[in-house]
């Protein structure tokens, strides 16, 4: 049986054999500790109504499909889909900021547009495949993000999805112990530029970003596949440019597209300006009116502890603790020290993954908090434990919420962020 039609017949995917809607699919997906095979039967028995499976050994009926490789056949499961819809294809990637810029620019787009675009974050190589297969005819638009912490995965994911538009948000230091250094994140990161320029229409392209101008010409990105934006005043007409008017706690921002755009966004942080102004461009690209792509951006609000602020019982609380590297970290704390307020803490955890470069760049977050004096500063993890610095440090965000319950604070602005394996959400029930 060709499973594309046997999927055109149970459209509903499922790699989860506790989740299994009827009339479902399920496919048997391998992990490193388990092997979904032996689920196939229970998946069967929940609702799905085949298995897609790779050992023959576990089919015993004409409900399991044997294929050589579960992974790859839901990849070009999904290739197959992708090719047969109409939708044009926004692929998104880049080291900081690629969801909250997904996310603002869904919220554009959906204004006018039938879309679909990336939930959560189903943006690796069994999420990006399960996103397109759920595109329909009815949908115009869609955004796919594309995440990496290897080199190779971009490639991967962009010969899936086949982007006919591509933006980077931007490249930093993220992933390192991954990419194996910066150059490796600018090239693996430079592989949307690479598909665009071979097969697709475009890329959204921040002017002033001199590692993106320098990624974009090297992957042979001609002049006329650019549609610049930029956080820098330009003599170019065609490009849409923005300034920051307002940053205390919430970014307000002007935006010129021909006619002066004013926004009033619900993101806290100067270095939300980028991914707020690559929204407002994709959106006039796309044909919106300026009324359209302001509604969109100041109707959305954060979630998922990316630039929020939460105000509790006793503070108030920046919390972007969905994840952190040495750029964004830098980012968040050059930002806070800008915010007028008189009572300022920061509560920060490990930045992950980041090898031999991991000491070093967290010496050189505890020598850049060192310069601001803030009020009070708390650090939390191994890595942080390893470097020199006089700030109190915890082991775990127990042992600092044990801390606080002995040494409340009271009318503080908290900045809180970390790498998500630090769990720092869970601190907040304690502030």
């Amino acid at each position: 049986m060709d499973l594309y039609d046997l999927f055109l017949q149970y459209p509903i995917i499922t790699t989860d054999s506790r989740t299994c809607p009827e009339g479902s699919l399920f496919f048997a997906l391998k992990g490193d500790k388990f092997n979904a095979n032996a689920f196939a039967a229970d998946a069967l028995d929940r609702g799905c109504s085949y298995a897609i499976i790779d050992d023959a050994s576990y089919a015993i009926n004409d409900h399991y499909i044997v294929v050589p490789d579960v992974l790859k056949s839901l990849q070009d499961l999904a290739l197959r889909h992708r090719q047969s819809m109409k939708a044009k294809i926004i692929g998104i990637t880049g080291s900081n900021g690629k969801t909250t810029t997904k996310e603002l620019i869904a919220s554009v787009l959906k204004e006018h547009y039938d879309i679909l675009y990336t939930q959560g974050n189903l943006n690796n190589h069994i999420g990006v495949p399960l996103t397109l297969l759920q595109l329909r005819p009815h949908h115009q638009l869609a955004i796919i993000e594309m995440g990496a912490n290897h080199p190779g995965e971009i490639k991967l994911l962009s010969s899936i999805a086949e982007p006919d538009f591509g933006i980077i948000t931007n490249v930093g230091k993220a992933h390192l112990e991954g990419f194996g250094s910066f150059e490796g994140v600018k090239n693996t990161k430079a592989e949307l530029y690479s598909f665009i320029a071979d097969k697709g229409i475009g890329i959204f392209i921040h002017q002033a970003n001199a590692h993106l101008m320098e990624m974009a010409g090297k992957a042979g990105i001609d002049k006329d596949k650019r549609i610049y934006y930029s956080m820098t005043p330009t003599d170019d007409p065609a490009c849409v440019s923005g300034n920051i008017t307002g940053n205390d706690p919430l970014l307000t921002m002007e935006c010129l597209t021909g006619d002066v755009l004013e926004l009033k966004t619900q993101l806290i942080g100067s270095y939300n300006a980028e991914n707020v102004l690559a929204a407002v461009t994709i959106g006039q690209f796309f044909g919106l009116t300026n009324a359209q792509i302001k509604k969109g951006i100041e109707s959305y609000t954060p979630t998922n502890n990316r630039s929020q602020l939460t105000l509790t019982a006793s503070n108030r609380l920046v919390v972007d603790a969905y994840n952190a590297n040495p750029s964004s970290m830098q980012a968040a704390i050059q930002n806070f020290s800008r915010i007028q307020d008189s009572n300022k803490v920061l509560i920060l955890g490990d930045m992950l993954e980041l090898g031999t470069d991991s000491k070093q760049e967290h010496q050189a977050v505890a020598n850049l908090l060192a310069e601001k004096k803030f009020n009070q500063v708390f650090l939390i993890g191994q890595e942080f434990s390893e470097i020199t610095t006089d700030f109190p440090r915890f082991g775990t965000v127990n042992e600092l919420a044990e801390y606080l319950q002995g040494n409340p604070l009271r009318d503080c602005l908290i900045l809180i962020k970390g790498s998500r394996g630090i769990h720092l959400e869970k601190i907040i029930p304690f502030v």
